[in-house]
């Protein structure tokens, strides 16, 4: 499981000791996301923040630094399945002091998405590895980061699909090193700043279909079942979603647009049946429009001759 944070209840003292041991990611190794995701929460040990400021900075965490950061764009959804990993792409403008050496082998950036609110983060998900920050001009650059999602190790809960907002953060080490028993967080410089934009993140959903008999005879009555299930991130299997409106959609041989026959509803446990006549040859499906927790989805066409 990866590091979740909570920034109201970690204080200074606590988040600066967690700097005592390597860190590491899921997949095994050294990890700009986890020291980065330590070191915020050793910014924010104080509520009430939503950027870190000379004038909220503590005296046992880092020190601001003259940056600021605008213009994120993020994908308007991001959709995680089970177990398999997934990376988002972020891109933002940062903007910093003369003071401020970008172009440091030890500076980096990146970006972050969290649920609830900045002051009351309920989850916190960063990238494993830094930003790649091109310099725009003397004061600017232009920067690209992933955030990266383990379902499989314990990133999410299922309370945790919906809505999310998207942030950046800059550090400085200034020749610390986090995994040294001498690191002192006080030389470190640290920025960073929330709602800069928002996403979705959602539960991958899956949907099949079967009409029968096959072939049928023209005028014949086809029975067509199948099911809507979704990820579920805390047992890591894909479960029935029920109670959801599902259109059944027909797509005549030789033609390339599907058509609305019918609409139905999914059972307590996501399973679907209805029925429908037989006129000419063709394909049926179910159309799942989507939630803001799950996404939409197609079933892949299944061919019905008709004699």
């Amino acid at each position: 499981m990866r590091i979740r944070v909570t920034v109201a209840a970690v204080s200074g003292a606590l988040a600066l000791s967690a700097f005592a041991m390597p860190a590491a990611h899921a997949a095994g190794g050294p990890s700009f996301g986890a020291d980065a995701t330590k070191l915020f929460a050793a910014a924010h040990s104080t509520s009430g923040k939503t950027a870190y400021t000379a004038a909220t900075a503590a005296d046992d965490g880092p020190y601001a630094m003259d940056v600021t950061f605008s213009n994120l764009k993020i994908a308007k959804a991001v959709k995680v399945g089970t177990t398999a990993h997934v990376a988002t792409s972020v891109t933002y403008t940062l903007t910093h002091g003369a003071d401020v050496d970008i172009t440091a082998a030890d500076f980096f950036s990146g970006a972050f998405i969290y649920k609830g609110s900045y002051t009351d983060q309920t989850n916190f998900l960063i990238g494993d590895d830094p930003a790649k920050c091109a310099v725009t001009s003397a004061t600017t650059a232009s920067c690209k980061a992933n955030i990266d999602i383990y379902p499989g190790y314990g990133d999410l809960f299922n309370s945790d699909a919906g809505l999310w907002h998207a942030g950046a953060l800059a550090i400085a080490y200034n020749g610390q090193d986090p995994t040294s028993s001498g690191f002192d967080i006080t030389k470190v410089g640290f920025a960073d700043q929330g709602a800069l934009g928002s996403t979705q993140v959602q539960r991958l959903s899956k949907l099949t279909v079967n009409a029968a008999p096959e072939p049928v005879r023209k005028g014949k009555t086809l029975t067509v079942t199948g099911s809507l299930t979704r990820a579920n991130w805390e047992d890591n299997k894909y479960h029935g979603y029920a109670g959801q409106s599902v259109k059944l959609q027909f797509r005549k041989k030789g033609t390339s647009t599907y058509t609305n026959v019918k609409g139905i509803t999914t059972s307590s446990t996501g399973t679907l049946k209805t029925t429908t006549r037989a006129t000419v040859d063709g394909y049926y499906r179910f159309s799942f429009a989507g939630t803001s927790t799950t996404p939409a989805v197609n079933a892949t066409g299944d061919y019905v001759d008709v004699k």
